[in-house]
């Protein structure tokens, strides 16, 4: 049987169940066997496999452990230990936004805190409602996807986040002081969450059409240019801390409370882009790449935490860090411990819309990823159930997230090599995962811990995460064939937004309004920050020209921009050479 066949996708069918349910007799005598028995606890798993490194003189094993389907029995411990380890391999991608978007708001230590625990909690609560996948009664909608489908907040926020954040302060709606400093602004935030939460029913709505459409409206085409400049602009942010710090020490001003970095009263204090800033970034970055070429599997699929636990370890050996911040941390946090005043900022609304609609796409490709690797089927209907449940709950979380103070979350693609690399894709191991996640973001001194690593550390970690999306994006583009109409589309789109990535202010100047009139004001100020946001005006052109341009005829499809011949396969017949000269006329051009 195939890996496509879906050997193990019987039990979330889209028609009634015809199997017996379980009595609570029964449910209860399985329940004390699992705990009270040596299968049910531990098993026979060989969790040697698991901590194993790659070293060039140890011995390979033979033999692969088993792999855990959907609704495989999990022994208790081995669910424990995955769990913990599809939760630390979410970490680092759920913490990061929060903290860039928090330095960008200017909050404190302490909002900042707050707002790395909610993201934990949060994330654990919504992913499982995706792993859980509800029916919606009366219909044959699903809520959910069924399978370790976790969320996390969304890198594609922060761009937006920022560049709202930076035209606040500049229109007056974020205060600044007297000298010129720019002050917390916690209404700037919370605009930033109304305006998401509302444009997030764009998502819901759009989750009730067949996937088979959506995939056409979001093609590669589509999808791979808008994500890599995603990440372009999100590396960007990563190597700014790398270097020191992305706040005001990035300018090295010669006066002022920020000549050095984070700023003059901080242990341990440098210019911004000094040597020992950039070792500190490096040491991450260098155990990043042991991990993954000399690592054990659970070693691997962690890799960026263990850099960023080895980089802390180093930084606080040197002086870097300052844990008073942690000390002052409370013991316990939860959700709405402080709050925002929600509101919608009209410039935000086209930019968020584009965004719901990148995470469409993105949750299309996650869900199909997840199958895959899950041993799941990736076509029919239970596969379009679970694409149609993914983006509904990617909708409903990314809503409930925003009223939960947290910027929209996002189906997360790392834990699917966690699923791979561990042979297990049983949901028992995706919500001890959850449980995990809750845990984290209630003690809060352990979100204070995270707050207090020092910017050169999370640069050198958060550059390798960013890279990563630059990394996906360019896959999926090459699965678009190159021809001369996909090349002209590519070039055409990402033209713009690269071009907005590198001059972040060229659109700041168009229009000179000065008036009265906020809703023009307002009208003006989305279209600034959409053509000043490069996934944005590049998933818009995108789309525009994947409708109008015409499709070509077979004979020209290999043809490039400058008139060559795209390279054939060693098979191509002599009659076919032929005919690909007659129509082109140019022999000497073939390859």
């Amino acid at each position: 049987m195939s890996l496509h066949d879906g050997p193990m996708d019987a039990p979330d069918q889209i028609g009634p169940v015809q199997t017996p349910k379980r009595t609570i007799g029964e449910q209860i005598r399985r329940a004390v066997k699992t705990f009270t028995t040596k299968d049910g606890l531990i098993g026979n798993y060989n969790y040697a496999y698991l901590f194993k490194p790659n070293l060039p003189f140890m011995k390979k094993s033979a033999q692969n452990p088993p792999f855990f389907g959907l609704n495989d029995r999990l022994p208790i411990a081995l669910a424990l230990l995955l769990g913990l380890q599809h939760s630390l391999a979410m970490l680092a991608g759920i913490i990061t936004p929060p903290i860039i978007i928090a330095g960008y708001a200017n909050f404190d230590d302490g909002t900042t805190q707050y707002l790395v625990s909610a993201a934990l909690i949060v994330s654990g609560f919504l992913s499982a409602i995706q792993i859980t996948r509800f029916h919606i009664p009366k219909t044959p909608y699903y809520l959910g996807t069924g399978l370790i489908s976790v969320v996390g907040t969304s890198f594609s926020t922060i761009p937006i986040a920022t560049s709202a954040l930076s035209q606040m302060y500049s229109n007056g709606v974020c205060p600044t002081a007297d000298d010129g400093t720019q002050l917390p602004c916690p209404e700037g935030y919370g605009k930033i969450i109304g305006t998401a939460a509302l444009c997030g029913l764009l998502e819901i709505g759009l989750s009730f059409l067949k996937p088979s459409l959506l995939q056409k409206l979001f093609p590669p085409i589509v999808t791979g240019p808008t994500v890599t400049l995603i990440g372009i602009a999100l590396v960007q942010t990563g190597l700014e801390d790398w270097a020191g710090g992305a706040g005001s020490c990035l300018s090295r001003p010669s006066s002022g409370s920020y000549m050095f970095c984070p700023d003059n009263s901080a242990p341990h204090a440098l210019t911004w882009g000094s040597a020992q800033f950039i070792g500190l970034g490096f040491v991450v970055f260098l155990t990043i790449v042991l991990c993954e070429r000399f690592g054990s599997p659970i070693m691997k699929s962690t890799s960026v935490i263990m850099g960023l636990l080895i980089g802390s370890i180093v930084a606080a050996a040197t002086g870097y860090f300052d844990r008073s911040s942690i000390d002052a941390a409370p013991v316990a946090n939860f959700v709405w411990v402080q709050t925002f005043k929600l509101s919608v900022y009209g410039p935000l609304i086209l930019p968020f819309l584009a965004l719901y609609l990148v995470l469409i796409a993105e949750s299309i490709g996650d869900v199909t990823a997840t199958c895959d690797v899950s041993r799941l089927q990736v076509e029919g209907k239970n596969f379009d159930s679970r694409i149609q449940g993914g983006i509904l709950a990617d909708g409903l979380n990314g809503i409930l997230a925003c009223l939960c103070t947290i910027t929209p979350m996002s189906t997360f693609a790392q834990n699917n090599g966690v699923i791979a690399l561990t042979r297990c894709a049983n949901r028992s191991a995706g919500y001890f995962a959850c449980f995990f996640l809750v845990i984290m973001g209630i003690f809060s001194k352990f979100a204070a811990a995270l707050v207090a690593i020092p910017s050169p550390v999370l640069g050198g970690l958060t550059t390798f995460l960013f890279s990563s999306v630059v990394v996906s994006g360019i896959r999926i583009i090459s699965t678009v064939p190159f021809t001369r109409r996909t090349r002209f589309i590519l070039t055409a789109s990402m033209s713009v937004g690269i071009g907005a990535v590198l001059v972040p202010t060229w659109f700041s100047y168009v229009f000179t309004y000065e008036g009265d009139n906020r809703a023009l004001l307002g009208f003006f100020d989305a279209i600034v920050i959409i053509m000043e946001t490069g996934f944005a005006v590049t998933a818009f052109l995108s789309i525009v020209l994947n409708l109008i341009m015409p499709p070509e005829d077979v004979e020209e499809e290999t043809e490039s921009l400058a008139g060559d011949l795209a390279e054939e396969d060693e098979n191509v017949t002599s009659q076919e050479l032929t005919h690909i000269h007659d129509n082109v006329g140019q022999k000497d051009n073939l390859v």
